[in-house]
């Protein structure tokens, strides 16, 4: 008879928490570790050792004195290594354009200008300065220096890479494992995930429809519809937009000619094949239709 509402980061504050709790009920809520305060902090500083729970997911409980929450740690070494991946990628696109700045900034100084030529210039390098400065993603790894400049900021750099491939959960529930809290939070994630297929791939918003029958029938239809893909997904072991990647490449083509005309379809690569026969369903036949003049 318990209910463990699954919320995510943003709607895990003190008040939406304590909210949930009122009933007698528990949570399991994401947290921000960026921006989560000491608290997060003292979570993320204690020691411990990662339960493997499965081939992309370790987990480790932490538990703080003075409060009732429990507090799970999730590591995925696949992410960890995209995280890493893409901060290195960043940093070498920062490193590439400030040394093309100060480059051009040297080569500028050494150059007989004008006041008002060597004055454009010298706002041309701000104006770049600035927009890598205020890059939505770039910016991030970046610090102003009093003089202007902009460095690096190795200190957040380090501070990230203890972050990579990591995300924190808080749970009220004292029975709970470490295991079900992470498992129980990824469940969510599936459900958002689903959200999101719904009304992108599947269409089902906008509804092009006025009558209430006419718009349940097609709720329905993409309902079933999602739990096709998830099938299909489950079955493959692949993600729906590679499995729709691979057979859209198939092609019916047309040949006409004096002696008839041929209906055939392209042929059958092996990860097509694999996909068909892990889904149990017959692939197109090579020729469709064959009508000798």
């Amino acid at each position: 008879g318990r209910v463990i509402t699954v919320v995510d980061r943003g709607f895990a504050s003190a008040d939406n928490l304590a909210y949930l709790r009122r009933a007698g009920g528990h949570y399991i809520a994401g947290m921000r570790m960026r921006d989560g305060g000491d608290l997060v902090a003292q979570v993320l500083s204690r020691q411990g050792r990662y339960q493997h729970i499965r081939d992309n997911l370790r987990v480790k409980e932490v538990r703080l004195d003075g409060t009732d929450q429990r507090f799970v740690i999730c590591h995925n070494p696949d992410q960890a290594e995209r995280d890493k991946a893409s901060r290195h990628e960043a940093i070498t696109r920062i490193e590439a354009e400030l040394d093309r700045i100060r480059t051009q900034r040297e080569r500028d100084r050494t150059r007989q200008l004008a006041d008002k030529a060597r004055r454009k210039t010298e706002a041309a390098h701000v104006r770049a300065e600035c927009a890598l400065r205020d890059h939505p993603t770039l910016g991030r790894w970046l610090r102003q220096q009093p003089n202007g400049r902009l460095v690096i900021d190795r200190a957040k750099v380090k501070a990230e890479a203890r972050l990579d491939g990591k995300y924190l959960l808080a749970t009220s529930d004292p029975d709970l494992s470490a295991e079900d809290v992470a498992l129980g939070y990824k469940n969510l994630l599936e459900a958002e995930r689903g959200f999101r297929d719904l009304k992108s791939q599947l269409l089902l918003r906008p509804v092009f429809h006025r009558l209430e029958h006419r718009i349940r029938a097609h709720v329905l239809l993409c309902w079933l519809a999602l739990l096709l893909t998830r099938v299909a997904e489950r079955t493959c072991e692949q993600s729906w937009r590679r499995i729709e990647r691979e057979t859209s490449r198939l092609a019916q083509v047309t040949l006409a000619g004096e002696a008839g005309t041929i209906v055939q379809t392209t042929p059958l690569r092996p990860t097509q094949r694999a996909i068909y026969q892990a889904l149990s369903i017959d692939p197109p036949p090579r020729v469709a239709t064959f009508d000798p003049a």
